[in-house]
């Protein structure tokens, strides 16, 4: 098996058992031990802020310490706290096992990111495009066989033995990956790795090209995250029931897994701007049309819009950001990706829900579609594209 599938094989599984552990069997287990809803809110939310506060710190440790190494490490918090939460007897106890459980992704995602963009500069939007897929699949999936699991067993305790299985082969599959740093690093004192750590990330922060690109990702997803939060409420006003609900969201997803690689195949043929910007135009029209629609037909015809503009500009701004960094700092750059995109993702619905209230659905999309559009006029006139062949030295990469 070649590094690049047993990568998106690990990170499949890792993403299909996170995603189990976290819904629909979380929120429920977290009632049944009396939480009240404020409470299930943060109890649901704990592993993604542990992912805002360390995975920048998790990519810039992977440049000194060496990807491999990071990634067994993340393996080991997908693979350890599932065999806790049976012994869980309270709220507060669950919510600390959350934060312990949140360390999973915040360590092996961008890493694991960083690694795939490692294996080579040619075709490393395609490559980036099948990994996100791949983890869009195990985010699709886990869910769905969460719930069934935790129907048929209605046990808890069985559903995360079950995640905490999946976690020991993602550590196992992690564990047989070539480590790539092997040839280039050296036994160094505790001072030189250290001294690396900060080199790698005031170089990243010295790189505003860099937090532009995440910058991208992170409005994309302030508008996708909105809908995602509110397309439910919104669509049983109009009469959608939960299971068109559920075609709706499904067909934008199947679309935006197929979409990934070749949008992250033509970046690599034509840069990654053109690409990132229509994708960004693509969401930015589709959200105040599905903020409009009155039918199932309706949104069967522009949720795949926004499908297909989600597919466009996360592997390609995962990829770009690739582009602007050097190999030696990687890692860094990824966990700015990943902590930008999460602040993004968490800011959509609490935006949207401060806005619907007195504006209403359709004018709040708008608002946020304005957004992404000034977004996008913003990228076509700053960031120049390291894939031009106009511009041979773009866009501020690291030396």
């Amino acid at each position: 098996m070649s590094a690049f599938v047993a990568i998106i094989t690990a990170s499949l599984l890792s993403r299909l058992g996170y995603q189990m552990a976290r819904s629909p069997v979380l929120p429920a287990f977290a009632a049944d031990l009396g939480a009240m809803p404020e409470l299930i809110g943060v109890i649901v939310a704990a592993s993604t802020i542990t992912g805002v506060f360390f995975k920048l710190p998790s990519g810039a440790l992977s440049d000194v310490l060496g990807r491999k190494r990071m990634m067994v490490l993340g393996a080991v918090f997908f693979a350890a706290p599932p065999f806790f939460y049976p012994f869980v007897n309270g709220a507060w106890s669950l919510l600390a096992l959350r934060f312990v459980h949140g360390f999973a992704t915040a360590i092996f995602s961008p890493v694991a990111s960083a690694y795939v963009a490692s294996l080579a500069e040619t075709g490393r939007g395609a490559r980036l495009g099948w990994f996100s897929s791949a983890n869009d699949i195990g985010a699709t999936a886990g869910p769905l066989i969460g719930g069934f699991v935790l129907y048929f067993t209605a046990s808890y305790s069985h559903t995360y033995l079950l995640v905490g299985a999946l976690g020991l082969v993602t550590l196992v599959m992690v564990l047989l990956l070539p480590d790539l740093d092997r040839p280039v690093r050296e036994a160094k004192t505790l001072a030189v790795q250290a001294a690396g750590f900060r080199e790698g990330l005031s170089q990243v922060f010295r790189t505003p090209p860099i937090f532009i690109a995440a910058g991208i990702e992170a409005v994309m997803y302030l508008g996708y995250g909105a809908f995602l939060g509110f397309l439910p409420i919104y669509a049983k006003t109009v009469g959608i029931n939960e299971a068109e609900i559920g075609i709706v969201l499904g067909a934008q997803l199947v679309v935006a897994m197929v979409a990934k690689p070749i949008a992250g195949r033509a970046s690599d043929r034509v840069g990654r701007i053109p690409v990132i910007v229509i994708g960004l135009l693509l969401c930015a029209g589709a959200l105040p049309l599905i903020f409009r629609s009155q039918n199932l037909t309706e949104f069967i015809i522009v949720a795949p819009l926004l499908g297909l503009g989600v597919g466009a500009v996360t592997p390609v701004t995962n990829a770009l950001i690739a582009d602007l960094a050097s190999a030696r700092h990687l890692g860094a750059a990824m966990g700015v990706f990943g902590t930008i995109w999460d602040i993004g993702e968490a800011a959509g619905p609490m935006i949207a829900g401060l806005l619907i209230g007195g504006l209403g659905y359709a004018a709040t999309f708008d608002v946020l579609a304005a957004v992404t559009v000034a977004v996008t006029i913003g990228v076509m006139a700053v960031v120049r594209d390291p894939k031009s062949a106009a511009q041979p030295e773009a866009g501020g990469s690291l030396p």
